[in-house]
């Protein structure tokens, strides 16, 4: 059995909705699931000015925290951030930064990676933002496994091969149906290749 670490930051739930649908694919495949969310920098002020983000923290407060533990623990990580300016946030960033001596230690290698990601609009920075993540995955010396064109819910949720990602122009809706189906594929195929490598060692 595969263990998956599904671990993201979302400010009022588009990301969250999405994680949820990766944590349920990998579910699906038969893995072994963490599912974190990292820790919040923004000041409290800001957090309360707006309603959807200080609602969508106390929905979310039971949700524990990422550890360096979990990516220790984990055979693949699921990393999903909202995008700012075409990047990954600076919470999750943050976390990531943290990671620089399981990296040194060799213990962030040859395990499966991938992302998602939600913007307010279609050309948001979606691609972008995933391709900076695979970035860090790159210095890891991970295996980047993103859905590619392999699976007939990749086009029908508008066709991202980097990986699942919705749009949401502020209508408070969330991701669509077909949105999270693919999040749910790319679960099941992180897991699946993640499954695959770990038997290919023993």
């Amino acid at each position: 059995m595969a263990k998956v670490a599904v671990i993201y930051y979302s400010a009022t739930g588009n990301v969250y909705a999405l994680a949820r649908a990766v944590e349920e694919g990998a579910r699906e495949a038969g893995a072994e699931v963490r599912f974190r969310k990292v820790r919040e920098l923004a000041p409290e002020e800001a957090i309360k000015s707006n309603k959807g983000w200080y609602d969508h923290a106390l929905e979310t407060q039971d949700v524990p925290e990422a550890s360096l533990e979990d990516l220790e623990w984990a055979d693949a990580y699921a990393f999903g951030t909202p995008t700012r300016f075409g990047n990954v946030s600076a919470q999750l960033k943050q976390f990531l930064d943290t990671a620089g001596p399981l990296w040194a230690e060799g213990k962030l290698a040859d395990k499966v990676a991938a992302g998602f990601t939600s913007a307010q609009n279609a050309h948001g920075g979606q691609e972008s933002t995933l391709l900076s993540l695979y970035n860090v995955f790159m210095h890891w010396g991970a295996v980047i496994v993103p859905p590619g064109y392999t699976d007939q819910s990749v086009f029908e949720a508008g066709g991202n091969p980097y990986g699942a990602s919705s749009t949401d122009p502020l209508n408070g809706e969330g991701p669509g149906e077909a949105e999270l189906a693919a999040a749910r594929y790319l679960g099941r195929r992180v897991a699946e290749k993640a499954e695959a490598l770990v038997a290919s060692r023993v």
